[in-house]
């Protein structure tokens, strides 16, 4: 049985965040709290530790995860362009439950699985999720569930579907509000002629947060009749690095 380490517990956390750091140096998986469900965490820069988040899941290639970072400064690092309106928008969400697609940094040396050139990126709000990309650097992290199956919201139910696939557990009590983040394609925004952003998956940012900093860059609200085309997943809309459309899985944390 993998270890638990309850960080809510001072005597667990230094060996909990010990163990996980060495846990993602040697390619192996984790899973640990973020501010919105818990997530199940790779080294984004080893392909065969992504390999196994996917395997882990039940995903394949076609899904690639998410990437967590620390902050703005590595997402710069890791994407090809950030354009103005996303600066506002980083502003007013992160850390926070905003995941945002755009064209991945063609020089970088990894393998999310097929990106199709793009790359999803969030910062979350939880310390010791910070903690670790602070010391780790950028993750992969997928919400720690099998695929199809609901988001883990206590480390029981990640411990229960993700078993001994993941060598170190940390748990941060249940989750505050299990809402998934809000995923939103930015890589219309990049070229001479700009295209409103549009919303992948709703979740923890709502629509009309969106549209207050965005204003007419937010694609218009969709007709109900038309829900189900506009939560087709990036794969489907061109722009791949999360599976957007995948809500009942929580695919994204």
């Amino acid at each position: 049985m993998s270890p638990v380490f309850d960080c809510r517990d001072e005597t667990q956390v230094l060996p909990g965040m010990r163990q996980a750091r060495q846990a993602i140096g040697r390619g192996d998986l984790i899973v640990l709290p973020t501010d919105t469900v818990y997530g199940v965490a790779a080294d984004a820069f080893s392909a065969s530790a992504v390999a196994k988040l996917l395997a882990a899941k039940g995903r394949g290639r076609q899904s690639p995860p998410p990437v967590l970072v620390a902050g703005i400064a590595t997402m710069r690092a890791l994407v090809a362009e950030v354009p103005e309106a996303v600066e506002r928008l980083v502003e007013a969400f992160w850390p926070g439950g905003l995941t945002i697609v755009l064209p991945a940094q063609p020089s970088l040396s990894w393998d999310l699985g097929e990106t199709r050139g793009t790359v999803a990126v969030r910062m979350p709000a939880d310390r010791f999720a910070l903690e670790l990309l602070e010391e780790c650097g950028p993750l992969a992290v997928s919400s720690a569930n099998l695929t199809k199956m609901n988001a883990a919201v206590t480390i029981d139910d990640a411990v229960r579907m993700l078993g001994d696939s993941v060598s170190v557990y940390l748990d941060g009590g249940p989750a505050a509000t299990g809402v998934a983040s809000t995923i939103i394609d930015a890589t219309p925004l990049i070229g001479p002629d700009p295209a409103p952003v549009r919303v992948l998956r709703d979740g923890a940012v709502t629509r009309e947060a969106l549209r207050d900093v965005l204003g007419d860059l937010l694609e218009p609200d969709v007709e109900p009749e038309h829900a189900e085309a506009a939560n087709r997943t990036p794969m489907e809309s061109g722009s791949a690095g999360v599976t957007g459309g995948e809500t009942a899985g929580g695919s994204v944390a």
